[in-house]
């Protein structure tokens, strides 16, 4: 039996159904263009944590082989400098051959005659500096640009991260010594038994048995400052998972649901974590150079507040200070660990800084001679 032809559609008919078909394909191409123009204009407009891939390019890896090491300043700024009068005495007691100084500011403000008292500050500001936000990604990456611009220069040996706060407690021969005679980083890194930061979403980039918590405030070697720099694992997973939550507001509960994301305090794990990550422990002392104070508050209901102390011209003494100096350990409650402080193998006080000062603190600290090394300080030398 011979197969029927299928039926034909009439011409007309044909016509009208292709030209039906032609304005459907026009419209999804219609719609696909607009989308990657919207497209295109977010991602003008988001302005994204600039990558490190083309500063990692610049860095040089070699080892140093020189005589004159440099330890290499880093400040982390949310504009200005006003404690620069107090750092400026504090440069000029050393040799400059020793030290370089980098500042990451907002974008845009300058370091020069009309923003700073110290030469040493004039154009030290990034030029590629971004906006920094509290407890996101962005604050970690402004350390990152920090590390990448130090790392350029070989001479630079040691990398002291700073806040715009910050006071050194000695001159800047015995920091000098202290850090560069020793050779680990310090870094303060610990297991936080109590932590809810850590999500599971993190995994298995980051296991949670290598997140570690600490001080923002560290001391490198150079060869931890370019695993920071050169790491394009650990930093994305901080990037999209260290998100400020939005407050809590009852009567707008459900907003605060959908909009929620996880804070997990970048500056205060990212560090910790990926050193360890790297198996680079054992290359670490395990505690900060700068000392912060949170449980020194007047009134009970502050003690647990996000802030720490902060000092005044009234409890900024020698006796205060002297106190500071005294200390020779630290205490890590969560894993039950003394950390006795030394650098080299020899015992030596914990803080070279402290933080957090005002300007009248920093003006007592200078006119009473309270940054100057002791004659009863064991030294490194």
């Amino acid at each position: 039996m011979a197969r029927r032809s299928p039926p034909q559609l009439p011409a007309s008919r044909r016509g009208v159904v292709s030209f039906r078909w032609k304005l459907i394909f026009g419209a999804i191409s219609a719609s696909l263009c607009a989308l990657a123009l919207l497209s295109i204009h977010y991602h003008r407009q988001s302005r994204p944590i600039p990558s490190l891939s083309a500063a990692r390019s610049r860095i040089p890896l070699q080892k140093y082989s020189g005589d004159r090491p440099k330890m290499a300043f880093l400040f982390l700024a949310r504009l200005d400098l006003p404690l620069d009068f107090l750092w400026d005495r504090f440069f000029k007691g050393g040799d400059e051959r020793n030290l370089s100084i980098y500042v990451h500011s907002t974008p845009g403000f300058t370091f020069d005659e009309d923003t700073t008292r110290s030469h040493f500050f004039h154009n030290r500001q990034l030029k590629n500096s971004i906006e920094v936000v509290w407890g996101e990604a962005s604050m970690i990456a402004a350390e990152r640009l920090l590390l990448a611009s130090a790392l350029e220069d070989p001479s630079n040996q040691r990398f002291l991260l700073l806040s715009d706060s910050c006071v050194p407690l000695y001159d800047f021969g015995y920091i000098y010594t202290y850090l560069m005679s020793s050779p680990k980083s310090f870094l303060d890194s610990f297991l936080d038994t109590k932590d809810q930061r850590y999500t599971m979403k993190m995994f298995p980039v980051i296991p949670k048995e290598k997140w570690r918590k600490g001080s923002q405030w560290i001391s490198l070697i150079r060869s931890h400052a370019e695993v920071i720099v050169n790491d394009d694992t650990v930093f994305p997973v901080f990037q999209k998972f260290c998100k400020r939550s939005l407050p809590l507001d009852p009567t707008k509960k459900w907003l605060y649901l959908k909009h929620r994301r996880h804070n997990c305090i970048p500056d205060e794990h990212y560090v910790q974590t990926l050193l360890t990550m790297r198996g680079l422990e054992s290359e670490m002392e395990r505690r900060t150079v700068t000392y912060t104070t949170w449980n020194l508050l007047a009134k009970k209901a502050e003690a647990k507040s996000w802030h720490p102390l902060t000092f005044t011209s009234d409890n900024s003494g020698a006796k205060e200070i002297e106190e500071i100096k005294k200390i020779n350990h630290v205490y890590y409650e969560t894993e039950y660990r003394t950390e006795w402080c030394r650098a080299n193998s020899k015992p030596v006080p914990c803080f070279l800084f402290a933080r957090k000062f005002t300007r009248g603190a920093a003006m007592r600290l200078l006119s009473e001679g309270l940054v100057e090394s002791s004659t009863d300080t064991t030294t490194t030398s």
